[in-house]
């Protein structure tokens, strides 16, 4: 096809961000964000590339202003929504359930097992399902690809995916382990690979999401065999505001003994927990600065939080036998060093190592962290996952031939 844009888009709740890319030379021709939808205060900002960044403050009632905002500004850059060099428009959707394992071209059907996966997603299958259907008003006839966060983790045995509970209750509720951060995961382990001058398939990687949500997970030979989150993006590793793992008789304790309704209970262990309900930030940065100034609350944090971390690279050695490299990425995971050297001190005799050297200086691409030699290399990797959707949506439409 001669057509090589995709545009990416990822709707939340009250939010869109978006990204317009060429895929000939995978570049990015503009990025902007429109936040506080529905709100008097709506605030879009746009940056082309090579020109100079806009903001505009105002009124956005809802997504589909949301959305027509977006396309004025990138028609003032000659990069119009209506352009025939529109290949596609991906879309970030965070639950697809174990039915879809690959990006999808919307339909009718899609949108509707979408909407029925709600219930395990009712923060963001919503928002995901509002900015598909504005942009399938816009284009019509343009193909709408939906890319899911859970797919990278289909591939899980279901000795990792399912839950030890009735196996009746878990299938007619939909009860299992689905995973997420999927494109950053993907994106990352194979970014890994290249790293290490192999091919995805020759190499097991311990990729750790480490940002505002956390997630692990053990990638062997290309595919996920473990993931750190479950049936919600709660569980497991500490994060800014979620608890991670959690003995599931703290609910009923705080039912029986604090009175706290099931809203409640969800409340306190999505957004006045982990590091946040410890230590009242969660940020690492402000974290890293209490601990230097003495707080022993935001050192008891940061332990704990990399005390987690330990724990899972440590089990997803053992599940994946041999670790050719642990990979960090993402907000914390890219730019935090002090948790990079915290969480693999220790574990010398698994194999990973980190340089102190290598870890403390700034770059901006992939790097190796760990002394050369080291039987586990550590790596920096930071994650793109609007390139990741882009280029599943652009190869989902169009034949690899006319990738570059």
């Amino acid at each position: 096809m001669n057509a090589s844009r995709v545009l990416v888009l990822n709707s939340g709740s009250s939010s869109v961000k978006y990204q317009l890319l060429d895929m000939r030379d995978r570049s990015r021709l503009a990025v902007g964000l429109v936040e506080r939808i529905g709100e008097g205060t709506s605030r879009l900002t746009h940056s082309p590339a090579g020109g100079a960044d806009r903001e505009w403050t105002g009124p956005v009632a809802d997504h589909d202003a949301a959305l027509k905002a977006m396309a004025a500004e990138l028609d003032r850059d000659g990069l119009g929504i209506d352009s025939p060099e529109l290949a596609a428009i991906g879309h970030r959707v965070v639950h697809g359930g174990i039915r879809f394992s690959e990006p999808t071209v919307v339909d009718d059907e899609v949108m509707a097992e979408i909407e029925r996966l709600i219930p395990v997603a009712p923060l963001h299958n919503p928002a995901n399902l509002t900015g598909i259907r504005t942009a399938r008003a816009l284009r019509p006839d343009l193909p709408q690809v939906a890319v899911f966060d859970t797919a990278f983790h289909t591939t899980m045995p279901e000795s990792a995916a399912r839950y030890a509970i009735d196996v009746e209750t878990a299938d007619a509720y939909r009860i299992r382990r689905y995973g997420f951060h999927g494109t950053s995961h993907a994106y990352v382990s194979r970014e890994t690979a290249r790293l290490l001058g192999r091919e995805p398939e020759e190499v097991n990687v311990i990729v750790l999401h480490l940002g505002n949500g956390a997630s692990a997970s053990a990638v062997r030979g290309g595919r996920c065999v473990d993931t750190s989150m479950g049936l919600t993006p709660l569980e497991g590793l500490v994060m800014g505001t979620r608890s991670g793992d959690v003995d599931p008789a703290v609910i009923f304790h705080l039912t029986r003994v604090a009175g706290m309704s099931a809203d409640e209970i969800d409340t306190l262990l999505n957004k006045r927990s982990g590091l946040i309900g410890l230590c009242g930030d969660n940020d690492m940065r402000e974290i890293r600065r209490r601990i230097d100034a003495g707080d022993e609350r935001a050192r008891l944090a940061f332990d704990i939080y990399v005390h987690r971390l330990r724990k899972y690279i440590g089990a997803y050695c053992a599940v994946l036998g041999r670790v050719d490299a642990i990979a960090f990425t993402a907000g914390v995971g890219e730019n935090a060093a002090p948790v990079r050297e915290a969480a693999v001190a220790g574990l010398e005799g698994l194999g990973p190592e980190v340089d102190p050297v290598l870890n403390a200086a700034r770059a901006d691409g992939p790097r190796l962290i760990s002394p050369p030699g080291a039987r586990v290399a550590v790596a920096v990797v930071p994650t793109d996952e609007e390139m990741e959707i882009a280029t599943q949506t652009y190869a989902l439409v169009s034949d690899s031939s006319d990738l570059t």
